[in-house]
């Protein structure tokens, strides 16, 4: 620890800091522009100067720059100095001579960053009256508006795209006063983490697009702390409702999970939300079995929902319940209880249960730990195996953007640049890389940073892993017949790790196969001999996977062997489309053969339309619930609005189905603590979950957290078309959360924040004083609990069944999933921006391939794979091997859940031959 002192009063602050990152963690206001606590220091904007002093007896000083100034023992700064005061007050001036007087109908408008150093400044009359400079703006994509006009040129914009997202089609341009932060001409940005630019935009240079569609202030959006579900990172976000819809979403701060940022499908995918094919009363259709085969539907009051169900489930012979990898533990917990164990299915292929249970077995009872996002940025060498992590966990990949960064900046310290330098460093660096390796079917946006990058079939990459497992320990299986380049790469990888004082291992359920996984985990275990243990970080497919893993339960095609050997003749489905967990005609031959279908849903999807019933479950802005993420952490939502119509959770559908069926013990569940206090005791392995949130009644000087902004305006005029008189606030039994702007204002548990605001500080970096210290964790901790941590073992449990090479056949093709970021998750699509940027269905193959086959880019070919038949357009994939070839993964209309698969193509001509 140091001591430094300001305004002639001492302060311990920590060692290697400089003084405004010190200052802010004290809770002192300093105003700061191109400083940002993930991109720390360049000292462009001059706004943060602090006065320093040699000691006690100088009563002068000099002006410095507090983000570009070691806070080491002894400084002495004032930061109330008149002298420099006026200096800051100056710069502010000097900002808004060429910024425009449009605040009122800025979008960043009362919540601007600018608004808020300018106020803390003391500057409030411009004294400027020349003309401005003025700039054109450019189209940057369905997410983001552009006005250049409002840039104070604080670099932020282009340090974010290019340094820390790695992002080459954002640039600065121009010099001095005519500086220009865009592309090189109008078009889509083309990083997965542009929207991040809003928030990191002190300006209005950067809005959010799809919310000035719908305009509201931010201080009039009702907000509660909420978790992405569009993949299995966790991240943690705020969504913003008003007049009942969805509005926007802002990224939540959890030190260990995301931090400061997004990716753009789980800020921009929120739309669903809204989407014109929610389902929001209770429908009944007559179906074939009742001799009426009209097939029309009707709406329904729940009651009568509840008893035709009820009866379902008294005269039938026999129920199932399935599951859901989007549904929340609650819901899960809800329908497996309803059902019964032994009938609760996972809703899930067989291929994504088998690899959920195994990495769960693999974290749980190997040596290996599972990371956080914060571990993650710190490994020194990694080694990525069998996944596209930038489509499948994006947060996961800007995680590993830093760690890329580790080794190289060695070179750095042994300059004493210290870490927050950010332009010394890259100098120092310069375009060093580091030990990370990349082992993927195809190429993948990391590639950028990697020192080598090896594609190959699933089983070849497979290989390579258990080639690097044995370098590591030479107990371990031999792989024959490895081509010797590889093997040289799995000894440099090997070695590499070795040397590594964080080593990480990165895989995941990407490429379909179990042999990837034993790899990783192999590698992983090899490292963890001898007293030090590696980190094992797997990438889940969906929000919830691994906490519908860890409840258990049969897979999909389990399911429908129960329906078909005539076990049950009724299913309950929960928040699931089964066409896109199996094969089109699995599924209506299951759906044909069951006498009555039941859904819980928030969206009509082909399922639904095929079912006797449907119930409006909630999404998760209208919901409380828990979900599990990747790396085993649990963590809650909170429902955001009160929805329309007969839409209620889903939990609480099946409660009220068990109530109606006499199940007396169902009305005790009044709240997601009961259910959660009935999953804990049903499954031990869930019994932290009831730590990870205040309970329902928990209050802070008998007050209750308001989701609604202290100046939130309009109660009554946004009813008027109702009543002339304010209407009663909907109460919340369920969480500590209150639907109103009345509660308790102060600083709220870490897991109960709604929102990040401060005196003085109404935009985004209000977050720091939310901090214990600036860009470490909140005040009493981040949110979340972890469910699975490494076993104490005596003998390693390795995996030593290595598979064989691959070969290519004559006339048939390996078609794996390839993923992307917009398309490939089932929900996100349903928003306008992310559709409109998701790729049409495709065939994938490398370019000397397609070229051998006499096949361009654009040609449509037909695919012949698991008995189904597409006619897509050949687009080329770089890095797929010969012999296989790939298909969209989740994009409409192509089936992933049962690739990887062998399967045929063909033309017009014939059938294509492999050259």
């Amino acid at each position: 620890m140091a001591t430094i002192y300001i305004d002639n009063k001492p302060y311990e602050v920590k060692d290697g800091n400089n003084l405004l990152h010190a200052c802010l963690s004290l809770g002192f206001n300093v105003p700061y522009f191109c400083w940002h606590p993930a991109m720390h220091s360049v000292g462009a904007c001059r706004q943060c100067a602090v006065k320093q002093f040699k000691d006690e007896k100088d009563t002068r000083g000099r002006i410095v720059m507090s983000c570009m100034t070691p806070a080491s023992d002894g400084t002495r700064i004032s930061i109330d100095d008149p002298e420099v005061k006026a200096f800051r007050a100056s710069i502010i001036e000097w900002f808004m001579t060429n910024h425009p007087h449009d605040c009122p109908v800025c979008d960043e408008g009362g919540e601007c960053h600018l608004q808020d150093m300018t106020q803390m400044t003391g500057h409030v009359y411009r004294r400027f009256r020349f003309k401005k400079r003025t700039y054109n703006n450019q189209y940057l994509g369905p997410f983001l508006t552009h006005e250049m006009n409002r840039c104070i040129q604080c670099y932020r914009c282009v340090r974010f795209y290019r340094d820390y997202a790695g992002g080459r089609d954002f640039d600065v341009f121009a010099s001095h006063n005519h500086v220009y932060f865009g592309r090189h001409e109008d078009g889509v940005l083309q990083n997965e983490f542009s929207g991040n630019l809003v928030e990191v935009c002190p300006t209005g240079v950067f809005d959010d697009k799809t919310f000035n569609k719908h305009y509201t202030r931010k201080w009039d959006l009702q907000t509660a702390p909420s978790i992405c579900v569009h993949c299995g990172v966790g991240c943690n976000t705020i969504p913003g409702e008003r007049y009942g819809r969805l509005r926007r979403i802002r990224n939540r701060y959890n030190g260990e999970v995301n931090r400061y940022f997004l990716c753009d499908r789980g800020r921009y995918g929120y739309e669903f939300v809204n989407s014109d094919r929610r389902i929001r009363r209770p429908l009944l259709r007559p179906t074939p079995h009742d001799g009426d085969s009209s097939g029309g539907e009707s709406t329904v009051a729940g009651e009568e929902a509840l008893r035709h169900i009820a009866d379902l489930l008294y005269f039938g012979a026999g129920v199932i319940g399935i599951g859901s990898p989007r549904a929340s533990l609650e819901a899960n917990f809800a329908l497996r209880s309803l059902v019964g164990p032994e009938h609760f299915y996972s809703g899930t292929s067989d291929t994504d249960s088998r690899l959920v249970a195994m990495i769960i077995d693999i974290l749980s009872k190997g040596p290996a730990r599972s990371p956080s996002l914060l571990e993650v940025e710190s490994a020194d060498a990694v080694f990525v195996l069998g996944e596209d992590v930038t489509n499948t966990a994006p947060v996961l990949a800007l995680a590993l953007r830093r760690s890329a960064r580790q080794k190289p900046m060695e070179a750095a310290r042994k300059q004493h640049i210290p870490c927050w330098d950010d332009a010394a460093t890259r100098n120092a660096i310069q375009d060093a890389k580091g030990p990370f390796y990349i082992a993927a079917p195809y190429s993948t946006r990391l590639e950028d940073l990697s020192a080598h990058s090896y594609h190959a079939a699933p089983d070849d990459l497979a290989r390579l892993g258990f080639a690097v497992a044995h370098e590591l320990n030479k107990a371990l299986p031999y792989v024959e017949g490895l081509p010797e380049q590889v093997r040289s790469l799995a000894g440099s990888i090997a070695g590499a790790l070795k040397d590594a004082q964080r080593p990480l291992i990165v895989s995941g359920t990407g490429c379909g196969s179990e042999a990837v996984i034993q790899a990783a985990a192999d590698i992983a275990w090899a490292l963890s001999n001898g007293g030090r243990r590696a980190d094992l970080c797997f990438t889940a497919p969906e929000c919830n996977s691994l906490g519908l893993g860890l409840m258990g339960g049969h897979s999909l095609d389990g399911a429908f062997r129960a329906v078909q050997e005539g076990a049950a003749d009724t299913v309950i489905i929960l928040e699931n489309d089964l066409y896109r967990r199996a094969d089109e005609g699995a599924v209506n031959n299951f759906l044909g053969r069951v006498k009555h279908a039941v859904i819980i849903d928030h969206l009509t999807t082909p399922t639904s339309h095929k079912a006797e019933a449907a119930l409006p479950a909630a999404a998760f802005a209208e919901a409380d619930g828990t979900l599990v993420n990747s790396e085993g952490r649990a963590q809650r939502f909170y429902q955001v609005f009160v929805p329309e119509g007969g839409i209620q959770e889903s939990w609480r559908w099946l409660r009220d189905i068990m109530i109606t069926t006499r199940r007396a013990y169902a009305r005790e569940w009044e709240n997601p603590d009961a259910v959660m206090a009935a999953l804990a005791e049903a499954l031990p392995v869930f019994k932290q979950i009831q730590d990870i949130a205040p309970p329902a009644g928990f209050r802070i000087a008998g007050m209750k957290i308001p989701r609604q902004h202290q100046r939130y305006s309009g109660r009554t005029a946004m009813f008027a078309d109702i009543t002339v008189f304010e209407p009663r606030p909907p109460k919340d039994p369920d969480s500590p959360l209150s639907f109103t702007m009345e509660g308790y204002q102060g600083r709220p548990p870490s897991p109960l924040i709604p929102r990040f605001w401060s005196p003085g500080w109404n935009s985004v970096q209000a977050v720091n004083k939310f901090q214990s210290e600036v860009g470490g964790p909140l005040h009493g901790g981040d949110p979340g609990k972890r469910l699975l941590e490494p076993a104490e073992v005596k003998e390693i449990p390795f995996f030593k069944a290595i598979p064989g090479a691959f070969v290519s056949r004559k006339g048939e093709w390996l078609f794996i999933p390839v993923y992307h970021l917009f398309g490939s998750e089932e929900m996100s699509i349903l928003s306008p921006g992310i559709a409109e940027l998701s790729p049409r269905p495709y065939l994938g193959l490398n370019l000397e391939e397609a070229n051998n086959l006499q096949v361009s880019a654009g040609e449509e070919i037909e695919v012949n794979v698991n008995g189904a038949v597409y006619q897509l357009p050949v687009r080329h994939v770089p890095g797929l091997p010969a012999g296989v070839a790939g298909l969209p993964a989740g994009l409409p209309g192509v089936h992933k859940a049962t690739l990887p698969a062998w399967g045929s193509l063909s033309k017009t001509s014939g059938m294509v031959e492999v050259v």
